[in-house]
């Protein structure tokens, strides 16, 4: 058996943008940390956070200890139907996730300093 996965490895060249670390989103709200077994199916898993405050409700990261399992996960889980919603299963990638906090971070400041010097955009009007 050990040979078997020794030569999946050896013989396949993964994507650049295939890690360990997942991305789930459209999770239940009230998933529970049991309901997440089914990641667990596609091999030994570091850690799993689930969000929990309003921005980061229904997403999940999910580290697996190999990144072969992650990419089976990915393969198999994608689309995978829980409670009535589909799950976005994605590989993490800090360069993308980095970006989307900046752009909300900068349409604040641009905000603030639109009401600090009195300026309507046209869509306040």
């Amino acid at each position: 058996m050990a040979a078997a996965i020794s030569l999946r490895k050896g013989n396949t060249r993964l994507p650049p943008e295939v890690n360990r670390v997942l991305y789930i989103r459209n999770l239940p709200f009230n998933i529970t940390s049991e309901e997440m077994y089914i990641f667990g199916k596609y091999g030994a898993i570091r850690q799993i956070r689930i969000g929990t405050n309003k921005d980061t409700r229904g997403t999940a990261f999910v580290v697996y200890e190999d990144i072969y399992d992650a990419k089976t996960a990915v393969d198999h889980l994608s689309g995978f139907n829980v409670a009535n919603r589909y799950l976005i299963v994605l590989y993490y990638q800090q360069a993308k996730m980095g970006k989307k906090f900046d752009q909300k971070k900068k349409e604040e400041e641009i905000q603030k300093l639109q009401e600090k010097y009195g300026i309507s955009t046209p869509k306040d009007k």
